[in-house]
This record gives structure tokens, C-alpha cells and sequence, in this order.
């Protein structure tokens, strides 16, 4: 069910803390924490606390967890220091997009130039 926690999901599992995670910062609702694969030098996961599929599962379900995501995002781009100078935000949604993780989650990507179009 939408919203709830998911025993086979690694994001769930990093929220309950049963897996550690380098968590950068930590609302009520949304968990921030750096990527185990970078692809730049600032790559930060941000995911909201209850289970959702991907993005657009999210913004459907629970419109404002959708934009504490967003709203985090933000703030973690100021944090690393990369607002200013430009990152991106993006949300894979499908195998085909790149998902590989099926808990709703943005990427926060910056520190380097980043090519249009990504990949």
C-alpha cells in the first residue's frame, strides 16, 4: 500500500535505519543522504520518509511530501554549496528512465558541468 513502509525496500530499510546511510540532512518527512555510486561530486538522494513507488505515484498520493522532496532538494543544493553555480534535480521514474530503486527519490547532481541531453 502506498505510503507504507515496504520489508524488501532498500530506501525503507535506510529510513527505519537498518542499513547506515551518510545522511547530509533529515525532516519530518523527507531523508537525505549521499549517493553509493556518485556521478558528480555532489550527489545526494532525497527521498520522502513514507513508501511510494517513484515521483509520480508521489505527487499524486501525497501532494505536499512531493514538494518537501522538492523543497529539500533545494536546500541540500545551497548546503553542498552548488546552488549558485548551477546542479540538477531529477527523478528517474521506470527501469527504462533508470530507476533502479522503487521508492520515489531525486537526485541532486552538481560540482562539474552537466551535458544536455543527460545520457
Amino acid at each position: 500500500m502506498p505510503g507504507e513502509p515496504q520489508a524488501d525496500c532498500l530506501f525503507c530499510k535506510i529510513v527505519a535505519k537498518e542499513i547506515p546511510a551518510t545522511v547530509v540532512r533529515e525532516s519530518e518527512t523527507t531523508l537525505a543522504f549521499r549517493d553509493i555510486n556518485p556521478q558528480a561530486p555532489t550527489h545526494v538522494l532525497v527521498i520522502p520518509k513514507a513508501h511510494h513507488p517513484d515521483a509520480a505515484s508521489l505527487a499524486a498520493a501525497d501532494p505536499q511530501a512531493a514538494a518537501d522532496v522538492l523543497r529539500e532538494a533545494g536546500e541540500v543544493a545551497f548546503a553542498e554549496g552548488v546552488a549558485e553555480s548551477g546542479h540538477r534535480i531529477v527523478f528517474n521514474t521506470g527501469s527504462g528512465a533508470g530507476q533502479t530503486v522503487f521508492h520515489a527519490h531525486a537526485h541532486v547532481l552538481g560540482g562539474r558541468g552537466l551535458t544536455w541531453p543527460p545520457g
